[in-house]
């Protein structure tokens, strides 16, 4: 399986709640270490630097994004928030966040683990109550789980990326139509 991070859903809580890729089959968490968590971090451009992390911040990133992905999905199937996930959520965006800073080159965002954690609770506090709940949608593709943003006019777009799942879709379904074409020809 590919380690590389995946920016696709147009939100960083959407973003970070699908570091646990495969969530319906073979499960496939992306926080193995706290390099890759950190990793996640920094490419996200949440943070310019982070200081090293350790286990426990794999603990604590994990939980809160589970409960992030929870309150996602209450809300896309308008059922009320899990209690104890919106507990986590809650804890989580009180605490201090990646404060950014002006520097003579110009914005730097330094931050702990602890502090970018934060900045993804209040992220996904943010987008749970704001004006893109709406907009978000599952993956088309049944072995993904991501949750996307479909800014796409009419609202049509199926895949969270069609890098990462649109192609493969449609490449089995072209494959799927070429095997009955020829039986079709032959009558």
């Amino acid at each position: 399986m590919n380690l590389n991070h995946v920016f696709v859903c147009g939100h960083p809580a959407l973003d970070f709640a699908a570091t646990l890729r495969a969530r319906r089959s073979t499960r496939f968490e992306m926080f193995v270490t706290p390099e890759r968590l950190n990793a996640w971090y920094l490419e996200s451009g949440l943070v310019d630097t982070i200081t090293p992390g350790h286990e426990d911040d794999i603990r604590a990133a994990t939980a809160v994004r589970e409960a992030v992905y929870r309150l996602v999905t209450d809300r896309r199937l308008g059922e009320a928030f899990d209690p104890e996930a919106l507990a986590a959520v809650n804890a989580a965006a009180r605490e201090a966040p990646a404060t950014p800073q002006l520097t003579q080159a110009g914005r730097l965002t330094e931050a702990t683990p602890a502090q970018a954690l934060a900045t993804v609770a209040r992220q996904a506090v943010e987008l749970l109550s704001g004006p893109d709940m709406p907009l978000m949608k599952e993956c088309g593709n049944p072995e993904c789980t991501r949750v996307y943003i479909d800014r796409s006019r009419g609202m049509r777009r199926q895949w969270c990326g069609m890098e990462s799942c649109g192609n493969k879709i449609k490449a089995a379904a072209y494959r799927a139509r070429k095997k009955t074409t020829p039986a079709l020809a032959a009558r």
